[in-house]
């Protein structure tokens, strides 16, 4: 397997296991590294069931949440870059990466209460700030819409649930007795679909990512997200909410100049241009520019 990305992103990283009511919520984190007081950079270790009763910095943590089939992964390419000022908290997400799948949680307004819990468990008493891709930038956003909730900022990056996703994308499906060769070529086909806008962006070491990530999600029947339920839930947002999108995003293809129509509660709507879907990694440095002055 690939993984110099993922590999290198660890050395820097404690792995962080909190038991919930329903199972085991993994982290992987990042201590800032101006002044940490907490992990050194350049060491790894695991740690179970301890909340975070301080920064290592004054601000508040950053909690990234990744896209459906996904896991912290999907920001292995920010960060490293985002831990020099902000301590990073990078979620697997209930049912997906190494998290454990809650009963009767089928998608992501089942996912909210979790959520919830999960964020006042690991961060007692005090506020964060998330940044959400896709999927859980959509419970994100639910979450936001209810009363209760320790979220200070709210940064969304390409989020579906606006009801502007009027055509499939030409996705494919595994079929049985694949040769491994045949299943990467599904996996390098749905990547170029729906991810990435380059064909070039789509390496060998994405793929092992990818076939890491979808072995492991457990919440495939998701449903919501070719509707309009995140539009709908704006106007109980009580914080400050801005987002950042892919000019290429192929979930927006055709639409993207209604997205500041459908979310009209966000503050700042950024695009980054020549980037698909996954726009913090195949744009890392553009994305990034235009995240620093957010944060």
């Amino acid at each position: 397997m690939h993984m110099t990305l993922i590999n290198t992103a660890l050395t820097h990283a404690q792995r962080v296991v909190h038991t919930l009511p329903w199972g085991d919520v993994v982290w992987h984190v990042w201590r800032a590294s101006d002044g940490s007081q907490g992990l050194s950079r350049g060491t790894s270790q695991a740690i179970e069931n301890e909340p975070v009763n301080g920064s290592s910095v004054m601000h508040e943590p950053l909690v990234l949440l990744h896209g459906g089939s996904g896991s912290w992964t999907h920001w292995v390419k920010n960060v490293l870059h985002l831990s020099q000022t902000r301590d990073v908290w990078a979620l697997d997400l209930p049912g997906f990466g190494d998290s454990t799948l809650p009963p009767d949680v089928r998608d992501a307004d089942d996912l909210v209460p979790c959520l919830n819990a999960l964020l006042q468990h690991a961060f007692p008493n005090r506020t964060v700030d998330v940044m959400g891709f896709s999927f859980g930038g959509m419970t994100a956003g639910l979450l936001a819409a209810t009363s209760e909730h320790n979220i200070r900022r709210l940064m969304l990056v390409g989020v579906p649930g606006l009801g502007l996703m009027q055509e499939a994308l030409p996705m494919r499906g595994m079929m049985p007795n694949m040769t491994r060769a045949q299943e990467r070529a599904v996996h390098r086909h749905n990547l170029n679909a729906m991810m990435l806008h380059h064909a070039s962006s789509v390496t060998d070491e994405v793929i092992d990512l990818q076939e890491a990530n979808v072995a492991r999600d457990r919440m495939r029947r998701r449903r919501i997200a070719r509707t309009d339920v995140l539009a709908k839930a704006q106007n109980n947002w009580a914080i400050p909410v801005s987002g950042i999108w892919g000019q290429e995003d192929a979930l927006y293809r055709g639409a993207l100049g209604k997205v500041a129509q459908q979310l009209p509660k966000m503050k700042t709507l950024s695009i980054v241009p020549d980037a698909g879907h996954w726009v913090m990694f195949e744009r890392p440095d553009a994305f990034h520019a235009l995240l620093d002055a957010w944060l």
